[in-house]
């Protein structure tokens, strides 16, 4: 049974939550973190456990599961992200880490590696959902705008509806999308009603900043990490892959194909599963350990 302990770090303004997942034998090399956003640790432990070979860090964001803030914010901004990583490494003092970031973690783990350069060696960044590279960045914004009005005007089930619509979308977004009604709920399998809510850091626009985050291509290639720029072949042709795309080129790097497909290595966290024992894989390959 492989060692776990959970630690608090005190930002000042945040506390964040983080765990250490021992690897099965002594190993020397840095940790390998995994990273999410607004995705928590929780989504980490089939990967992690696949890994059995790592010393795997995963964490909540401030603010997000564990993690306190008392900043006055409620804003999920891959700056701040950045810098608590920062922190967090720091904090461990066994870097640069290796890193596998996904979705909104992605977007925090370019951001670290243009301001932080020296504390990472090698990140996996799978599908960075960054708008503002896209030939149809307009319609996107549109299209996530519409998403959040769902929500705000008839709740999570509606919202998240629109949501998987919005993500299932196939190539550019058009008029015609832009002007046809959002998804039922019951055809995902979604409630109907409304439980009154509206704080979802996926659905309520709190984390607006992660997708229209600017890369800043130029110091994320002058870093001295290697950046491999990830997407799942199930997710060709949908907005992460293609805003993927776009960053992969941004970073004139050729993309990398995973298995599966946005959550490809969820092993029934949140109630999804991918692939995870080829998403375990397939990074192995990645981050030289096949």
């Amino acid at each position: 049974m492989t060692a776990q302990s959970t630690h608090h770090l005190d930002r000042g303004d945040a506390v964040i939550a983080y765990d250490v997942r021992l690897a099965d034998v002594p190993d020397e090399r840095a940790p390998l973190v995994m990273i999410g956003q607004p995705m928590t640790a929780e989504g980490f432990g089939t990967l992690a456990a696949l890994i059995p070979e790592r010393t795997v860090v995963t964490y909540d964001p401030r603010g997000l599961g564990r993690s306190t803030r008392s900043d006055g914010l409620v804003t999920n901004d891959p700056a701040t992200h950045a810098a608590d990583l920062h922190a967090l490494v720091t904090e461990l003092d066994r870097g640069p880490v290796e890193l596998f970031a996904s979705s909104g973690g992605a977007v925090d783990a370019l951001t670290w590696v243009a301001e932080h350069p020296d504390d990472v060696s090698l990140a996996v960044c799978h599908e960075p959902p960054i708008l503002t590279g896209l030939p149809d960045a307009e319609r996107a914004f549109a299209a996530e705008a519409s998403v959040q009005a769902v929500y705000r005007e008839r709740g999570w089930g509606h919202g998240m509806a629109a949501f998987i619509g919005m993500t299932m979308w196939q190539g550019e977004f058009t008029d015609d999308y832009l002007a046809s009604p959002p998804p039922d709920p019951a055809a995902f399998g979604m409630p109907t009603g409304d439980d009154g809510g509206r704080d979802d850091p996926l659905l309520s626009g709190v984390s607006n900043a992660v997708t229209a985050h600017v890369l800043d291509a130029a110091a994320v290639t002058a870093a001295p990490a290697r950046v491999v720029v990830a997407a799942g072949v199930e997710s060709r042709g949908t907005i992460t892959w293609r805003t993927s795309e776009a960053v992969a080129a941004a970073l004139g790097v050729s993309l990398t194909e995973f298995p599966s497909h946005h959550g490809g290595f969820l092993g029934g966290e949140f109630g999804q599963a991918g692939q995870p024992e080829a998403f375990a894989q397939r990074l192995r390959e990645v981050l030289g350990q096949a």
